[in-house]
């Protein structure tokens, strides 16, 4: 890993680190087939309490996790700083599918592409009825 992306990785691990301080926030949410590779990263920037995430930048990878790819933590990390956020929202985990209801399968139905998330619940990863 070179100097330049150890230090992204490592600003974003303080970023993360931090808790909440104050408006706008960044929330940091990891997507992928399964949970083992994040293949999508969503980044939205909330303003003030009770608003609307805007904006939100998505950043995508088919050959590595994104979790650990340094072009990405970096966009990250310079997307975050360009928005002012005094506070970085993110879990550890993959939280579910990377394909959108409604634009990349329709409402209502399960990821045909994820299977492995079917039935799941996103954030404990146990299997649900």
């Amino acid at each position: 890993m070179t100097f330049k992306a150890q230090w992204y990785r490592d600003e974003f691990a303080k970023k993360r680190g931090k808790g909440f301080c104050s408006y706008p926030v960044a929330t940091v949410a990891f997507y992928g087939p399964d949970d083992t590779r994040a293949t999508k990263v969503s980044v939205a920037i909330v303003a003030q309490e009770d608003a609307d995430a805007d904006p939100v930048e998505r950043w995508f990878c088919e050959t590595t996790d994104a979790r650990s790819d340094p072009e990405i933590t970096e966009a990250i990390v310079r997307f975050i700083d360009q928005h002012g956020a005094e506070s970085v929202a993110a879990v550890d985990r993959i939280i579910g599918c990377p394909h959108e209801e409604g634009i990349d399968y329709p409402e209502g139905e399960e990821c045909m592409k994820c299977p492995f998330w079917a039935h799941r619940d996103r954030w404990s990863g146990e299997i649900v009825q």
